[in-house]
């Protein structure tokens, strides 16, 4: 699993279905008082972690307890996650903060103009799932600073085939 995810940080193996039922049983017997708790909590997991799986649960935290979850907490994870499966997981976090505030959209637009990749993603893919709930003038918004990237990452998000240099797709290159 290291190997295909190609990632540093080791894995312990452990299923997916295995992780969700022990988190979820976990989280059951501790639960917590409010959005601070959540925070320390989460970070600490994080910064803490020494195996992929960790890292799992402390995201599967946040899933728990959507309503204490902020665009800087998500903001945070993403820039130090730094890879597909945790800024993937994260995004649908900030999707679901966008469907209860949709005054986080100003914050999504800003992520899809920074440098950093992982919040460019984040901002295209938050509404995956969305369907016609979808809000079309955030996605364009979101899309358009990576149009003409050629990170395979951004690409992907956009549904271009990331294997295709931009001036190779439909179009010619104008999008």
């Amino acid at each position: 699993m290291q190997a295909y995810m190609k990632s540093e940080m080791p894995f312990l193996g452990i299923q997916a279905p295995a992780l969700r039922r022990v988190c979820r049983d976990v989280f059951a017997a501790h639960p917590l008082s409010s959005r601070n708790e959540l925070e320390e909590l989460v970070l600490d997991m994080w910064r803490r972690a020494e195996f992929r799986e960790e890292r799992y649960a402390a995201l599967a935290l946040l899933a728990r307890y959507p309503q204490w979850v902020s665009l800087p907490l998500l903001e945070r994870l993403i820039v130090e996650g730094a890879w597909w499966d945790y800024v993937d997981t994260l995004a649908h976090r900030a999707g679901d903060l966008l469907r209860r505030d949709p005054s986080v959209a100003g914050g999504l637009r800003a992520w899809s103009r920074n440098p950093n990749l992982w919040k460019r993603r984040a901002s295209i893919i938050c509404q995956l799932g969305f369907r016609g709930d979808t809000d079309l003038e955030l996605l364009y918004d979101c899309i358009e600073p990576s149009l003409d990237s050629r990170e395979f990452f951004l690409r992907r998000a956009i549904g271009f085939d990331p294997h295709r240099p931009p001036e190779d797709e439909e179009g010619g290159g104008e999008h």
